[in-house]
């Protein structure tokens, strides 16, 4: 995967990467081209040549853990053209429970790994990731509430005005109209969201096959005031609760 330079992407990642009292905020909204080279060509050759696999096989993705909003997020703007199910989701109706909603091609799933990769190298490897720690989810709006309760739960008002912004940098560059997403579950042991002190994160992929690009959305919320002594499981419900009581202050 080759990373695509954008300047308006940097500059979105970098105004959401805060430091709070509470934790240090680190995003990153990165386009990527499918176009492969060097290491990530020879990876993708490696898993692409498995025995006893095609490119085009279908691969059973893990559940999504989308919730329905809890909250009403109409206070943040939001061009209305990018609310919408993604085209697959259009194209077999609603059903949970459709054969393609919980699959993923093989070649589509190696270009995840390969953008996990890419984005994290050289300090972990994702080559031994599977379909079911990926997720296909299939209603925006449910992503963009995900993603904009978690932030307001920890920025708050700052990131008001930061939303519009965020979502229209991203439909610019992946046209959201047009792409699956995709997120990726931490799988609690090695990758960068397993670590101690880590508050919460999210993942999410948005793959354009018309453009022959992924643009990956992710983020995580590392605590400040973790130890090593065994409080973490009191200190991170101390701080959950903190973020609780000062999300319930944005909704006032």
């Amino acid at each position: 995967m080759k990373l695509l330079e954008n300047s308006k992407l940097e500059a979105i990642s970098s105004t959401l990467s805060i430091d709070t009292p509470v934790s240090d905020i680190t995003t990153r909204v990165e386009s990527y081209s499918c176009k492969m080279a060097g290491d990530p060509k020879k990876l993708y050759k490696q898993l692409r040549n498995e025995p006893g696999t095609s490119p085009h096989d279908l691969e059973i993705l893990g559940p999504s853990q989308m919730r329905s909003p809890s909250y009403n997020s109409s206070f943040l703007t939001t061009p209305p053209q990018v609310l919408h199910t993604n085209p697959i989701a259009r194209s077999i109706s609603s059903d949970d429970e459709s054969p393609l909603v919980k699959t993923i091609p093989r070649k589509t799933l190696i270009f995840l790994i390969s953008t996990l990769n890419a984005t994290f190298q050289p300090d972990y490897e994702f080559s031994s990731c599977t379909s079911q720690d990926f997720s296909r989810e299939t209603n925006f709006e449910l992503v963009k509430t995900e993603v904009d309760s978690r932030f307001l739960s920890s920025i708050g008002d700052y990131y008001r005005s930061l939303s519009p912004q965020l979502w229209s940098r991203i439909d610019e560059e992946i046209n959201i109209k047009e792409s699956e997403i995709f997120s990726y579950r931490p799988d609690g042991t090695s990758d960068p969201f397993s670590e101690s002190g880590i508050i919460w994160s999210f993942n999410f992929f948005f793959y354009n096959r018309k453009l022959r690009r992924i643009l990956f959305l992710t983020c995580r919320a590392d605590c400040k005031t973790s130890t090593n002594n065994g409080d973490d499981d009191d200190e991170n419900e101390h701080i959950d609760q903190d973020n609780d009581l000062a999300f319930d202050g944005v909704m006032d």
